[in-house]
Parts: C-alpha cells; structure tokens; sequence
C-alpha cells in the first residue's frame, strides 16, 4: 500500500507522467496507469485528501472492497474454488483465465454472483487455506519434484550383523501431489536413476519437467555461472524426453511440493517402521507399497479429494507416454585411445579400429556393454568386461599386417630400440609379444618400460632387468620399484655366484677365485 500511495502522491503533488513515476518508484509503467485511472474514477482529487485515508479507505475507494473487513454476502452464490483450482492447474492445455472462469460464474447466476475483483480475493483467500506447498499452481503433467528424506530406515545385516541405512527416495507429481517412494541403499547415481525410472513406471507416464535437489547424482553446479546437469541424469532426461529443472540453492519454496511430500510420507509411511526390523531393502521396499496406496488414496481436508483421485481427473491423461523399453543406466568418460588402437577402462581394454590412434574419445559403459563415441558417432561397441587385463579386440579394428611400416610404433621398430638399449630389453619385449594374442596388446607396456632406460641410463635398466626376470617380476610398477630402490646391487638368493656390479668387477677379463686352487 505504501507504494500505491506513492505513486498517487507523485501523481496528485506534481502531475508526473507515468514513464516519470516509473523511474522515480520502479513500478511497472502499467501498474502504474491502472492506479491513476483508479484514482480519477474515485473522490481523491488532492495529496490532502490521499493522506487522510487509512488503508483500508484507499483500498476501498480504489478496488471497491476492503482487504481486513470485506466478507461473505448471503445474497450472492460463493463460486466452487476447488473446482476454480484445478482448472487452473489445466491452463496450459485448456488456455482457460481466472476472467473467463469468472465469466462462466457470471453467466450462470446473474445478479447472484460475485463481481470479479470479490471473485479474485475470495480465490486468493481459498489458496492461502491450502498448505505451502499447494499455493503455486502446478500445470497437470508439467513437473515431478524428487527429493530423498532426511529420515533413513535400519536395515539388519543377519549374516554379519551389521546395519546399514537404507535411503528413502520421494517423487511428487505437481498438481495433484500423486507420490511415489522407494528405498535403496544410498543416493548414489546409479541408484538415483533407477528410483527415477521405477517412478515413472509407478506413474505410468512422465511429465515435461523434472525437478531435483542439488545432490552431485543430478546437478554438478547451480550457481551465478550458471547450472551443469550430470552427463548420466541428463540422458536419463533425453530418453524420456524431459528437461531437468534444478531448485535454486537456498531456494526451498522452489521444491517446496517436494519438501511437502517428503513430510508426509515420514509421518504417514515411515513412522509406521519405528518398531519394525528390516532385513533387505526389497522386504522395505514390499512394506512401502503396502502403505504407499493408502497413503495415496487418504482424502485431503482441504480439497476434498484423494491424490489418487487427483492423480486420474487431472495428470493421469497429461503425462508422456513411457518409452517401448525401460532406460538402461549407463555411466559416461572421456578417454585417450592408445596407440594399441585400445581404450581403458577400469583395468579392461576395448578396442577401437585404429584409425582413431591418440584421438580423444567417449565411452558410455552398463553393466552389459561398452559404447565408444568419436564426435558424437558411435565407433565401436563391446561387452562388458569384468576380469582386470582383459583384452575385447574385433579383429576389423587391427591395423593390416603390410600397414605396420605406416604406423608411428610397429613390432619391429619396438624390437630395434630394444635391441639399442641390450640384450635383456631384447628378451623383455620378446616375452611381452608371446604373452598376448595380438602383439599390438603389448605395445603400451612395452613403451612404458623402455622409457625407463632414457631415464635410469642402459646399464641400470638392463641390470633391473636382469634382477626382475630372476625373481619373476613382470608389472610395469614392479621394474620401476626395482630401478627406484637399486634392488639389483643386492646379492640375488637365488644364484650365490652373482655378483654386485663395482667399478672393478664389471668387465670379462676379471679371474675368480676356482683360478687359485
């Protein structure tokens, strides 16, 4: 109100335009002519007479009623606001306004029925009844909020004994506050996804919009520098023809429907397990569904009316139909194919064809199968493997037998720096070529042991050769351990005639001792 009257003053006081007003209060252009042209229809002709009136007058004279006195009239017929409600929630698709609903009101009773500025307060009076989280009005099948509960539930490990906490996921259908709850062992991505597409099963359709806490499985960060959705959840997204719409942080009127849910699946489902003992997240999971449609199907006070009955008069027919197939979850990284045409991935190699030698490229991997993309265009696809240093090669992928020559590493270009550096690097690359079934697969160990002579000298690199195939020590790491920690001036327990390499001992012509006897 106290801007309203500033705006009348300005206007009264000095006969200001509107563009004026605007700059001096910040008030729209528009608002501000509705207030005049109020003020021109009423008595208020001076800042004498403006100044006078307590606020409830001024509201009065302006819009024609009073905000703290105005109540019902016997006379008129009270429109069905809960009816009004959810036509509102159907605007999107029906493209009706709270003028053409009151328009209806007024062609059905006439004389008997509410001007339209009463017809707004009363609306506005029916909202504010509802809880927090039913103020907005959620479009039908627009948004579902998902949120996990603070409140976790014991689950008794009967093997071991331990305890572990299952986490309680919620997802809250906007406009008629259809809930769906499962639990699951933590908010892991993995977990999150499938919680996510159980929901959507539950409901049998997906909405436009899904709307996540600011948890790491959805959202990598939401701040001024703008909003970065977690490669996995936003293909989640994509498959079911979604858009994700985080709530701000700090923000929880933005999920406050979430929020909502989740307080009353606490009090109504999970206050219901304080004495009970769980042993597995599926028999929690079968004592949740059990409560779930009644919790469901509980008629609310203040409309009336179920979320299940909601759920069938309102968003049931608004929500996208599911996919032919379930979403399959699948994690994403970005890797450097290596010059044995192959890419690693946790322990396990993939090859690609060898064209794409040193390119950067992307693997989407499940727990059945691994695709790699190369701008956006899937080159290669394999089954997941699980036994670390397993090797998937499709035979096309190899580079051609008389193409080695063109490749920058070849076995023979291998086996020449071998033989430059000596003997045992020689018999070294040697045993990593007969140990696999492609020599390419040992290209990348072989490097990465050579090097290892420009960097510790030949004659230290042979001699950690020499110690490293006497004690049977193949792993790249093990040879470096041997070249950091000198292990081959030790005496070998192994062979007692071995001798530590001195600055005297180290040449051919050196007589031992069976020569005195």
């Amino acid at each position: 109100m106290r801007q309203i009257r500033e705006v009348l003053r300005l206007h009264l006081l000095a006969n200001l335009s509107a563009r004026k007003i605007q700059g001096a209060t910040g008030v729209a252009r528009t608002t501000i002519q509705e207030y005049i042209k109020r003020c021109s229809d009423s008595d208020i002709s001076s800042v004498a007479i403006l100044d006078k009136l307590n606020d409830d007058n001024l509201n009065e004279k302006l819009f024609g009623i009073t905000s703290t006195t105005i109540s019902p009239n016997s006379s008129k017929v009270m429109p069905d606001y809960n009816a009004v409600h959810q036509e509102m929630k159907r605007k999107k698709k029906t493209k009706v306004t709270l003028m053409f609903l009151w328009e209806e009101y007024k062609s059905t009773y006439g004389e008997d029925a509410y001007a339209y500025t009463q017809f707004r307060v009363y609306y506005r009076r029916y909202k504010q009844r509802l809880n927090p989280s039913m103020r907005q009005i959620h479009i039908a099948g627009e948004k579902v909020f998902v949120d996990y509960s603070g409140v976790v539930i014991p689950i008794h490990n009967q093997k071991t004994g331990e305890i572990d906490t299952a986490q309680i996921f919620v997802a809250v259908l906007g406009a008629s506050g259809y809930t769906y709850v499962d639990a699951s062992l933590s908010q892991k991505q993995e977990d999150f996804i499938y919680s996510h597409v159980s929901a959507y099963g539950f409901f049998g359709g997906v909405p436009e919009v899904v709307v996540p806490d600011n948890l790491k499985s959805a959202v990598i960060s939401n701040n001024k520098n703008g909003i970065v959705i977690n490669e996995s959840y936003a293909a989640l997204a994509r498959y079911y023809s979604m858009r994700v719409e985080p709530a701000r942080p700090y923000k929880p009127k933005d999920k406050s429907k979430a929020e909502q849910g989740v307080q009353g699946i606490q009090r109504y489902i999970l206050a219901c397990f304080r004495h009970m003992k769980f042993f597995s997240v599926d028999e929690l999971n079968e004592a949740i569904a059990a409560l779930l449609d009644r919790y469901n199907n509980k008629v609310m006070k203040h409309l009336g009316k179920s979320r299940t009955e909601l759920f069938k008069e309102l968003e049931k027919e608004e929500l996208q139909a599911l996919p032919a197939n379930n979403y399959v979850y699948e994690q994403y990284k970005r890797a450097k194919v290596n010059i044995d045409y192959h890419i690693t991935l946790e322990k396990c190699y993939y090859s690609v064809p060898f064209q794409y030698l040193q390119k950067e490229v992307e693997i989407r991997y499940s727990t059945n199968h691994v695709r790699i993309y190369y701008n956006n265009e899937i080159i290669a696809t394999h089954p997941r493997l699980r036994t670390v240093g397993e090797f998937s090669t499709i035979p096309e992928h190899r580079s051609p037998e008389h193409a080695y020559i063109h490749n920058k590493w070849n076995p023979d270009r291998l086996r020449s720096w071998a033989k430059s550096i000596g003997e045992y690097s020689s018999v070294f690359v040697e045993d990593c070529f007969d140990a696999v079934e492609h020599k390419e697969h040992a290209y990348k160990k072989i490097l990465a042991v050579l090097k290892m002579a420009k960097e510790y000298g030949n004659t230290e690199f042979e001699l950690a050769l020499i110690y490293a195939q006497e004690n049977n020590l193949t792993a790249t790491k093990s040879i470096r351990s041997v070249l950091d920690k000198r292990l081959y001036l030790q005496k070998s327990s192994n062979n007692r005639s071995y001798t530590t390499p001195t600055l005297f001992n180290n040449h051919e012509n050196l007589r031992g001792a069976d020569e005195y006897k």
